[in-house]
């Protein structure tokens, strides 16, 4: 077989890859922020596919260089309650996804969620965690040890997250606390704090950290950790990519947008 023929082989259906990605994540069963799936239609067999965290104007530019047939992403458009009208940002990212006729699927929710694939699994995998145990909507918040060899209390712990996911956590509680048990979940889900206490853990770690975040730790006697909202979702993005390259055979390649929130 000529390499021509064997590369023409190597694609995917459009609407058969959101139809697989879909059943995979069980978008169906998530109340969301924004509509998982494919939210722009660009042609209709897909060869190459990149990934990335948000679906800025920055990264569909990098994916149209790359001659990307479909971007891939955690965070898309058509928030709820945000301004439908497509104007200004809005209007500039469409039209260059729509000029280079490049699909775009987003997974919200789901891809924090996922066992395998997830941001929150990736995390526990990158940070040594052993998970056993949900809490929380929708069991998106994670639980767990993190095993002594690795961190044997909170201070340790955030040394841990630095080294590991390349940012400098800020630390709200007693660096010196004993680890026992550990929460997680990525992104904007400092929220769950008082869940995580709630369900055992002694310190939570997060993307964000909102004003009210410092007193609930305080008095719900748990330490916090917020680790960075783009960082701690890096991985999901990445880990889905490549299972569908490798489901598919088609090419995949993650391009980080450097983010410090």
């Amino acid at each position: 077989m000529s390499e021509n023929l064997k590369m023409d082989r190597e694609t995917v259906d459009r609407d058969e890859l959101a139809q697989y990605l879909a059943q995979l994540l069980e978008i169906a069963r998530f109340r969301d922020y924004c509509p998982n799936g494919l939210q722009v239609e660009g042609k209709p067999q897909i060869r190459s596919i990149v990934s990335g965290v948000t679906a800025s104007r920055a990264l569909i530019e990098a994916a149209i260089e790359q001659r990307a047939d479909a971007l891939l992403v955690h965070h898309g458009y058509f928030w709820r309650d945000e301004n439908p009208c497509v104007v200004g940002i809005k209007h500039h990212r469409l039209k260059l996804l729509l000029q280079n006729d490049i699909s775009l699927f987003v997974y919200h929710l789901p891809l924090d969620h996922h066992p395998e694939l997830g941001n929150n699994a990736q995390l526990a995998r990158l940070l040594g965690v052993l998970p056993d145990g949900r809490f929380g909507e929708n069991e998106l918040g994670w639980l767990g040890a993190v095993p002594v060899s690795l961190a044997r209390n909170v201070g340790e712990l955030a040394t841990l997250v630095e080294r590991r996911l390349g940012r400098k956590p800020l630390l709200v509680g007693d660096p010196a606390q004993l680890l026992r048990r550990v929460g997680w979940c990525s992104g904007a889900a400092q929220g769950l704090l008082a869940d995580a206490a709630a369900a055992g853990a002694d310190v939570f770690l997060s993307g964000e950290i909102s004003e009210q975040t410092a007193h609930v730790a305080r008095e719900a006697g748990i330490a916090y950790l917020a680790c960075g909202h783009h960082a701690t979702e890096r991985l999901g993005v990445q880990s889905l990519g490549e299972r569908i390259a490798a489901e598919f055979g088609i090419r995949h390649h993650f391009i980080d947008i450097d983010n410090p929130a």
